[in-house]
Formats: structure tokens, sequence, C-alpha cells
């Protein structure tokens, strides 16, 4: 199924505010708001993700049809990896090493702000490089 790109890239904006904030409080509530919108992003895909929702019924209708679509695989899969990054950064901030949740978090804010900034999806790319290298060992 094709995808606005719109929407991942709202979602990564999000997401980035989030995670900014997560991080400057060291917050493990509002990590754990972000790790749920991540799995569920994950598991349903990103444009049933509350982000998506909210891109698809606030967003959306105020921007017109889009004009580029791309496949939901790999933002889905970015998803995940933002999942187990929100999660060692939740394991972190709440039974330690502290350190442990600065840098989990810091680096899916890291990779949400490219998204968001620049369009560049790093779990994206991520899911392109192993299905390239999936479909050479076959």
């Amino acid at each position: 199924m094709d995808i606005d790109v719109r929407g991942p890239r709202f979602g990564a904006a999000v997401t980035t505010a989030v995670l900014a904030v997560a991080l400057s409080l060291e917050n493990a509530w509002v990590l754990g708001w972000q790790t749920l919108a991540f799995a569920l992003g994950a598991a349903a895909g990103v444009q049933r993700s509350p982000y998506g929702w909210a891109f698809r019924t606030a967003v959306r209708p105020r921007l017109g049809p889009p004009k580029e679509f791309e496949a939901s695989e790999p933002p889905r899969f970015a998803q995940a990896v933002g999942l187990v990054f929100a999660g060692l950064g939740l394991v972190g901030f709440t039974v330690g090493p502290q350190w442990l949740g600065l840098l989990a978090t810091g680096a899916a804010l890291a990779a949400a702000f490219l998204n968001a900034a620049f369009g560049y999806c790093l779990g994206c790319e991520m899911f392109l490089l192993l299905k390239r290298v999936t479909a050479r060992a076959e």
C-alpha cells in the first residue's frame, strides 16, 4: 500500500518535538508516550499511528491532494527501529543506567530530526539495505 510522503515527515516532526521534550526533561512518561506511538506505527502502519491519524484528519485536508507516494513498508520498519531505541531509552530512564536513556533517546531524536528537516529516513534506508542484502543472499 502506498502512502502520502508528507504523512511520515509530519510524524517525524511531531516525534522530534516529543523526543526533544523527553530528552531535555529526562522524562520516562513522555518517552513512554512516544514508545507507544512507535509501537502502533510498527504494528499497524504509520498511517494508523497517532501522528498518522492527526495528519490524515487535521493536516492533509488543508494541504490538498498528494503529489508523491511511497511504499508503506520502509516507514513502518523505521517505526520498529524507533521502537527499539525508545524502549532502550525507557529502560535507561526507569531502571538505569541513565546514560542508556540519554543515548538511546538522543539517537532516536537525531533520526527523527533528519527525517523531519531533510526528508532523510534512516530507518527506511536500513529497510532498503536489508532488502538488498537478503535478495543477494537468496
